[in-house]
């Protein structure tokens, strides 16, 4: 059974930062590629960032970009998603997601129909 469970958010003051992690378990993770999304209160999901099953390819919104980094750990079995310079605009609700397929290329990332699981999410609030 796939689980995904994050972790690490909170509140943080705008130009704060805040490192939200994943735990992977009940499939194999190093052949998948993973993603973060996010859901403002009122708003549909939207895509943040993806890094490839080998983790040598990375992707990220045009509203993150140069702010946040994601990364993973394969042994660890772990996607880690570091959240600098936050404003009260990255205020939302976290999700990590799992691709479908396995050892698929980092092109489709952006579409939310790319991924078969999301885990429960982690808050983070960014306010002053």
């Amino acid at each position: 059974q796939v689980q995904l469970v994050e972790s690490g958010g909170g509140l943080a003051q705008p130009g704060g930062s805040l490192r939200l992690s994943c735990a992977a378990s009940g499939f194999s993770f190093s052949a998948y590629t993973m993603s973060w999304a996010r859901q403002a209160p009122g708003k549909g999901l939207e895509w943040v960032s993806g890094i490839r099953y080998d983790g040598r390819y990375t992707t990220y919104a045009d509203s993150v970009k140069g702010r946040f980094t994601i990364s993973r750990d394969n042994a660890k079995k772990t996607v880690i998603l570091q959240l600098n310079s936050l404003t009260p605009e990255d205020t939302a609700l976290y999700y990590c997601g799992k691709a479908r397929s396995s050892y698929t290329s980092i092109a489709s990332t952006q579409d939310l129909n790319f991924y078969d699981n999301w885990g429960q999410g982690t808050q983070v609030t960014v306010s002053s």
